[in-house]
């Protein structure tokens, strides 16, 4: 008789009966037995409620215990008649810290000082090792130990107190002792003979879910991406191109007064591209000012004065920041025959010659915000920052006073994160300089104020990544891809 069959027998005799017992009474394993109650219970045969029952088991070092006797039993029959000394007696038993104590405790041995040396000896002929004793009798299923006795046991590790999770079993609407398969699928043959008629079919399950369909999910940096875009949006700004990866060192460097012996230039902080190694599309007007105010000064600085070189100016690399994006659309808006307030914004990649740790990727997104406009100073910069990032979810912000070349003055800004407890640097921020924007043709009373931060350090936080390369890079879990919801930055 089948395991299934053998259970609507049973209780067809019974009301009710625990699913614990028929594996006790069937000598079955016990989940075999739910597998069985399962498949009868989603034909209506039988009805469960769960229930859970907790009981004591034997550890792993209980086990032994119950099979070789307590620790304070095989120390006390280590001590030979004469004694032995406690540091010997240490070394040749196991468990001997414990077993000392628990001896000790129990009067079963003693320490003789009378000869000089201490010695530890036998303190009764005839010892009785209830531990053992009650190990057994667990083992056996008889538990009768009071409670400070068995809570005793569990700080030794020798008991462990499981939760057994079991059902209750009582007659279901469908219930027989006997299982008719039910049919699944109605044929062309039932319909013609008529068989349909006298068979029972198996009802649909409409809360069932449908397989998951295999479709594409967007990583979460997309998601925060699109976050701030709509942010940016809804604020006023325009989006700038930023589809050229490789950039000059002219519009990367040198149009935001960067100087060409400025350590950003090494190679170890910049990719240089090797072919085409150099370029030599420049505004030539635009880039004799950029090359005064470097080696000379004007526009009331003094400059940095030193030989500036163009050969420097027409290398090729890829862009380390989207700022150099920025320097390209301020000065075609400084081109215009009547300068007009704009606000402009970018999101996208940049290359830096890092090494790469938890926090530090030689690829990754900067966001940037340009306001462009007459008489904006630094209020207005502290303004529009605290207007875009409450819309990020940060209600406290800091900032210190910092050094860019292209900004003065220049703060970093650091945020109150409520979930990490602690204050943390999200972006970059300033006015950039006269001797930035002037030589591109700008009026004198426009001033810009711009900020920038990462895209990875907030989709981080976001999402409780401590390493950045569990973001991106070929360890990126994609069942995390996957499961992640929508990105709400307010939440």
């Amino acid at each position: 008789m089948e395991l299934n069959e053998r259970i609507l027998h049973y209780l067809n005799n019974v009301d009710t009966v625990d699913t614990l017992k028929l594996a006790s009474e069937f000598n079955e394993d016990h989940q075999k037995i739910v597998g069985a109650v399962k498949s009868i219970e989603a034909l209506d045969m039988v009805k469960s409620d769960a229930v859970k029952n907790t009981k004591w088991e034997l550890t792993e070092e209980g086990q032994l215990v119950a099979e070789k006797g307590s620790h304070e039993a095989i120390l006390y029959r280590c001590i030979p008649e004469n004694g032995i000394a406690q540091a010997d007696l240490m070394k040749t038993v196991p468990n001997a810290k414990v077993g000392f104590s628990k001896a000790m405790s129990s009067g079963w041995i003693c320490i003789d000082k009378s000869g000089g040396a201490p010695l530890v000896k036998r303190k009764v002929e005839i010892i009785q090792d209830t531990v053992q004793d009650h190990l057994n009798e667990i083992k056996k299923g008889i538990d009768n130990l009071q409670d400070n006795v068995r809570n005793d046991y569990k700080k030794r590790k020798l008991l462990q107190e499981i939760t057994v999770k079991s059902f209750v079993l009582s007659k279901g609407p469908q219930f027989a002792t006997t299982i008719k398969k039910l049919e699944t699928d109605l044929t062309s043959e039932m319909l013609l003979t008529g068989s349909w008629k006298q068979l029972q079919f198996k009802p649909y399950n409409f809360d069932a879910l449908g397989q998951p369909p295999e479709c594409g999910h967007l990583h979460p940096l997309l998601k925060v991406r699109s976050e701030f875009r709509e942010i940016f949006l809804e604020m006023g700004f325009s989006e700038m191109p930023t589809n050229m990866y490789v950039e000059s060192s002219f519009w990367n460097f040198d149009a935001l007064f960067q100087p060409q012996q400025h350590p950003a230039r090494d190679a170890h902080d910049t990719f240089f591209v090797s072919s085409p190694a150099t370029t030599t599309d420049f505004p030539m007007d635009y880039l004799e000012r950029v090359k005064k105010v470097h080696s000379e000064g004007g526009y009331g600085s003094q400059g940095y004065r030193y030989d500036w070189k163009i050969e420097e100016a027409q290398k090729n690399l890829l862009r380390t920041h989207t700022t150099a994006v920025s320097a390209r659309m301020l000065y075609k808006l400084a081109q215009q025959k009547v300068f007009t307030p704009q606000k402009y914004f970018s999101i996208d990649k940049v290359f830096r010659n890092e090494t790469l740790d938890a926090t530090h990727l030689a690829e990754f997104h900067q966001v940037e915000g340009v306001v462009a406009g007459r008489g904006l100073g630094l209020a207005d910069l502290i303004s529009v920052l605290d207007t875009f990032f409450k819309r990020l979810g940060f209600d406290k912000l800091q900032f210190k006073p910092a050094y860019n070349p292209y900004t003065e003055p220049s703060m970093e800004i650091f945020a109150y994160h409520t979930g990490l407890g602690k204050w943390i640097e999200i972006g970059n921020s300033g006015v950039f300089r006269p001797e930035m924007l002037l030589p591109m043709g700008l009026p004198e009373d426009v001033n810009v104020i711009a900020w920038g931060l990462s895209l990875e350090r907030p989709t981080m936080i976001k999402y409780g990544l401590n390493n950045i390369r569990d973001l991106v890079g070929p360890k990126v879990d994609l069942q995390m891809v996957q499961a992640n919801p929508i990105c709400r930055l307010d939440k």
